[in-house]
């Protein structure tokens, strides 16, 4: 299936907010929208987009601060304390038009972090970026849940799979195997 996926950096961090969309029904889910709706709502109507929902990967600020500008439901895990229409587990899975995200629970950056996979498509939020990983010197982070998560979910992936991250630039699966040096 077709997928759009247009990343525009966002909030007082410039985290990555992705708008991942389906082209046959032109839906897109709005992932980590940190700040400047303004900006990814203009970024929506360029892509020829409609938004059905907004996805956070995490609580932290640099990734929620533009939750309530769409009008859209809000989807998270409930381990971060997020106010949420739908709170996401381990196995669930986001409808977007004919494409389907599904949801890994990466607990490590914060007790609530979630990836999200559709095919060979990865958004790692604060967990996996590329040759680092995620903080977890703040509160609710866990070096060993976040090397746990990264080893056992996310390196199970297969090595093409593209990883998308909430800062910075993208990798694959098999580049971080070799080249993080964290591993």
């Amino acid at each position: 299936m077709r997928y759009i996926l247009d990343c525009l950096q966002a909030g007082p961090l410039s985290a990555n907010c992705y708008i991942f969309g389906c082209a046959a029904k032109k839906e897109a889910a709005i992932i980590d929208p940190g700040g400047e709706p303004e900006i990814i709502k203009e970024k929506l109507a360029d892509l020829g987009l409609k938004g059905v929902c907004v996805i956070n990967t995490h609580g932290h600020y640099d990734h929620i601060g533009a939750n309530d500008a769409f009008g859209l439901p809000v989807f998270a895990h409930r381990a971060d304390g997020l106010r949420a229409d739908r709170f996401l587990e381990e196995g669930d899975s986001v409808k977007i038009g004919e494409l389907e995200l599904s949801v890994i629970h990466t607990p490590g950056h914060s007790p609530g972090s979630i990836s999200l996979r559709c095919g060979n498509v990865l958004f790692s939020g604060d967990t996996l970026f590329k040759e680092n990983i995620g903080r977890t010197d703040i509160q609710g982070g866990s070096y060993d849940d976040i090397m746990d998560s990264i080893m056992n979910k996310l390196f199970c992936l297969p090595d093409d799979t593209k990883v998308y991250p909430g800062h910075g630039r993208p990798t694959t699966i098999g580049h971080e195997k070799k080249e993080n040096p964290f591993f």
